[in-house]
């Protein structure tokens, strides 16, 4: 799929919303006498004419431009880390789950959220911020999930299916697009002269309240409050002053929240017994660490001190971690240690805590403190990525990378599709000048991010690189040919 496409959620302008707009026009306009159609009735899941393994596929070429294009993309291992146990704990509980999903972050202050084909959820960090109840979150998120699992995207693309797939991954951004970004998505319409176009681009009534009853059930089974969801909805409402002056949260652009879903949402939660679900301390964390790393670095730092100062938080471990990340990045690391001593005293522990505890530890220049701070804390909570990234990060700065090497050959086999693992094992290599192997090791974080060509370039150059032995060599001529047939495959669904 072509690497130019490219999709957009910011809501800034700038040569990069020229470009997408540009691409999005040209592909709809090759595209309109298809795009100009209505959108098909609700139907039932079995309807939509995309094949789930297409949905994926269209969901992948996406992600891979979000990953490599999208500024304010945060690839924070931490952040996605809790969002996908969030998720993991709806999606378990949801009916026809049929896709690994992947949930991300984006650095955006909007309160919104969007679902992708084939099981990509993104949320932007101000909707994190702006909930008061980790169970405000995950009716957000149960509502994506809904939209996913349902195929509401592949029923809006179904009519589309006879396109190549490029096309179909520009539809499916201008979809997105015209929920978070109505005028980028008018130019699109325009230049495709298609005055449907727009109607399409979001999603129907229809599916907005089938999205609504079926993430309520997955909430509702998850064991969260189930209130939070008509809450969390009337709160936006609210907050929008009914009027769409510029200030209205980007959910209430996207998924227009009308008094009767509000009233269904509430009818629904009254007739469930209340349940009270104790925000876990991650939610509270998570969102100390975003808000300590957003604007500038002396607000943020005025910001927790008042927090602390005036004792002005729901989580006073979380406030005070908050502060620790704050004075850090404003390079005050003795300080912030300082702060994280009272963070421990407060009763704070998990694999957040050890890791900022670390980062700290590295910025005074104790980086055997920090390998030793981390090799306890990773076998203390074993099952936490961010901590074995972090771990191996620390022994790669403290040139242990013989050690690093170990711990990754151990992760990569726990968790074969981890880019991120790849991409420190590449690295370690790279440092124990192991070329073949560093070379082969990046051809893999190509490959599970879709880029074909370049895992293909990659593995060619393990093979030349002159170091590696026959084993090592007869394993990257195996892989070669699979992603050499995979690839001409790909190419050959294009036609």
């Amino acid at each position: 799929m072509s690497q130019r496409f490219a999709c957009r959620f910011s809501s800034h302008g700038g040569r990069y919303h020229n470009y997408m707009r540009s691409w999005v026009a040209v592909l709809l306009l090759a595209a309109s006498p298809v795009v100009a159609q209505t959108l098909p009735d609700l139907g039932s899941t079995g309807d939509a004419g995309l094949s789930p393994q297409i949905e994926r596929r269209i969901g992948e070429s996406i992600m891979r431009d979000i990953r490599f294009r999208e500024p304010t993309y945060l690839d924070d291992p931490e952040v996605s880390d809790y969002l996908g146990n969030l998720g993991a704990r709806l999606t378990q509980r949801a009916a026809g789950v049929r896709y690994d999903f992947e949930f991300f972050a984006l650095r955006e202050h909007t309160i919104n959220a969007f679902a992708l084909p084939g099981g990509f959820i993104g949320v932007h960090t101000g909707l994190i911020l702006a909930a008061d109840s980790e169970s405000e979150i995950a009716s957000v998120l149960s509502h994506e999930v809904a939209h996913v699992t349902q195929r509401h995207i592949a029923r809006m693309l179904g009519q589309q299916q006879q396109m190549q797939l490029p096309v179909l991954a520009a539809i499916a951004a201008a979809l997105l697009l015209g929920r978070s970004r109505p005028d980028l998505a008018s130019g699109a319409a325009a230049a495709a002269t298609a005055g449907a176009v727009q109607t399409q681009l979001s999603y129907s009534r229809d599916f907005e309240r089938e999205a609504d009853r079926i993430g309520f059930q997955a909430l509702d089974a998850a064991g969260f409050d189930v209130h939070a969801m008509g809450s969390f909805f009337e709160k936006m409402q609210r907050g929008s002053r009914l009027a769409d002056d510029g200030s209205m949260p980007g959910y209430l652009r996207t998924h227009p929240i009308t008094t009767e879903r509000i009233a269904d949402a509430q009818n629904r939660s009254a007739s469930q017994p209340y349940k009270q679900h104790l925000d876990s301390p991650e939610f509270h964390l998570v969102r100390a660490k975003l808000r300590a790393g957003q604007g500038d670095a002396r607000n943020a730092l005025e910001f927790f001190q008042g927090l602390v100062r005036d004792q002005r938080y729901a989580s006073e471990p979380a406030a005070r971690y908050g502060l620790a990340s704050a004075l850090l990045r404003a390079k005050r690391p003795r300080e912030a240690d300082a702060e994280m001593a009272k963070v421990r005293a407060a009763g704070a522990a998990g694999p957040m805590i050890e890791s900022l505890a670390a980062r700290i530890k590295s910025s005074l220049g104790d980086k055997a403190g920090a390998v030793a701070l981390l090799s306890e804390a990773h076998a203390r909570y074993p099952n936490s990525r961010p901590l074995l990234y972090a771990h191996v990060e620390a022994l790669q700065d403290a040139g242990r990378n013989q050690q690093a090497l170990t711990l990754l050959t151990d992760g990569v086999r726990l968790y074969s599709r981890d880019a991120r693992l790849y991409q420190l094992q590449a690295r370690t290599y790279a440092s124990l000048g192991k070329r073949a192997l560093q070379h082969q090791a990046q051809g893999e974080v190509y490959a599970l991010q879709g880029a074909l060509p370049a895992a293909i370039e990659q593995l060619q150059l393990a093979r030349t690189a002159g170091d590696g032995d026959f084993y090592q060599l007869s394993v990257v001529d195996a892989r070669l040919k699979e992603l050499r047939a995979q690839h001409a495959q790909e190419q050959e669904a294009k036609k």
